[in-house]
């Protein structure tokens, strides 16, 4: 068989590959950024999926790639509560925010092409980004999020093709990007002509300070391509996520969408509109930070017992994760080896550095799966490997 080029050098994720690991009995794992399951809010979706099959001639049929109007009219609802102007017209419905990434990059992307992202960044978008044979360049990043300067710097130097980020609660760092940056980065992309896809998968779990609006509310020029996603908010395994865009980029990706899905779910759509007609979202995502940010407290409570001899770490006010920097002479790659054989997993920080520059002196904790409990035992475990790698006890 012949392969297309780009097989040959595409990697698997490596969160992937140790959430392998994480699947065998007894591991406490710190690993994926994945919803807590006894969070999903099976009760209401059984509802929901129940009442969308009261019409099952309509929603057991193909659809139309478009989808269904009254979702797209909830979901440009959302996104004006977030304070972007938009209709049903300039949401496109997808498997995901992951499919988005894809989609978007089938429009844009061609070979030796240049992407910014931002100086750490999410796999998942280089696995989408790297079949189409491009190149990146990165953009620092400070407690702040990316470094708008910088930014207008490369701009200045560079063409790039598109420019990646994800302003709110990114991943790995879960740093947001400031209001003020926020506002430089839509005038950019608008002085450049370059596209930026605002990734936004942590819509709304924001455990402390007032939620910063979204780059596409700064967006006067049409040029930020929104990503969003009920992933996190609802269940993954739903696979619905959307973009706004400007409406003939929707039609694009609706053209891009016929060819891979035909259209998203059909039951799928009529269950998430039901669900969204019940006015519960709101509530259950409060349900959420309720439920997260003990746990985020639990795991920066357990890293200052069990780390601060060895690390700095973020504070994050939402999503998933907490970033941790290592000191000089520690090396993430050996305390995941130690971590392991004490049955706790994480994600060492060159998993995320797409425009090289990995340093072995970072790792991603999230503490959205373990329950406090959980989280407190994994640290006690954490402490015996820092003691292997150390060679003296952590106090």
């Amino acid at each position: 068989m012949q392969f297309a080029k780009w097989t040959e050098v595409a990697q698997a994720s490596v969160t992937r590959e140790i959430l392998k690991i994480t699947q065998q009995p007894g591991v406490i794992s710190f690993a994926g950024g994945v919803p807590a399951p006894e969070l999903f809010p099976v009760e209401e979706l059984t509802r929901a999926f129940a009442e969308a099959l009261t019409d099952a001639q309509s929603s057991l049929q193909y659809t139309v790639t478009e989808g269904l109007p009254a979702l797209r009219e909830s979901v440009a609802g959302l996104m004006t509560e977030r304070g972007v102007n938009c209709s049903a017209d300039d949401i496109a419905l997808i498997h995901g925010s992951q499919q988005g990434l894809d989609l978007v990059a089938r429009l844009f992307l061609e070979p030796n092409d240049l992407v910014l992202v931002e100086e750490t960044t999410y796999h998942g978008a280089v696995l989408a980004f790297n079949p189409h044979g491009v190149r990146f360049l990165a953009v620092r990043m400070d407690d702040q999020g990316m470094d708008v300067e910088h930014l207008r710097e490369l701009l200045q130097q560079e063409r790039p093709k598109l420019i990646y980020c994800t302003p709110t609660f990114q991943n790995p760092t879960s740093v947001s990007l400031s209001r003020p940056r926020r506002q430089v980065l839509a005038q950019l992309a608008a002085e450049f002509e370059v596209p930026v896809i605002e990734d936004d998968p942590y819509f709304g779990l924001q455990y402390d300070g007032e939620p910063q609006p979204v780059v596409k509310s700064f967006d006067q020029e049409d040029q930020v391509i929104y990503v969003g996603s009920f992933s996190k908010i609802l269940a993954p395994g739903l696979r619905l996520g959307w973009v706004v865009a400007r409406p003939d980029l929707v039609s694009k990706l609706n053209i891009a969408q016929m060819g891979s899905t035909l259209h998203v779910g059909t039951l799928l759509q009529h269950a998430v509109q039901a669900y969204l007609q019940t006015g519960g979202l709101p509530g259950h995502i409060k349900t959420l930070c309720d439920a997260y940010r003990p746990r985020r407290d639990a795991m920066l409570s357990a890293l200052e017992s069990v780390m601060s001899e060895v690390g700095r770490w973020s504070r994050p006010d939402g999503g998933f994760f907490v970033w941790v920097r290592l000191l000089e002479g520690f090396s993430s790659s050996r305390l995941l080896e130690a971590a392991l054989a004490e049955k706790v997993a994480f994600v060492p920080g060159d998993a995320f550095y797409a425009a090289g520059g990995a340093r072995d002196n970072c790792l991603r904790l999230s503490f959205s799966t373990p329950n406090v409990k959980e989280i407190e035992e994994g640290f006690t475990r954490l402490r015996h490997g820092l003691t292997q790698i150390k060679g003296t006890r952590i106090r």
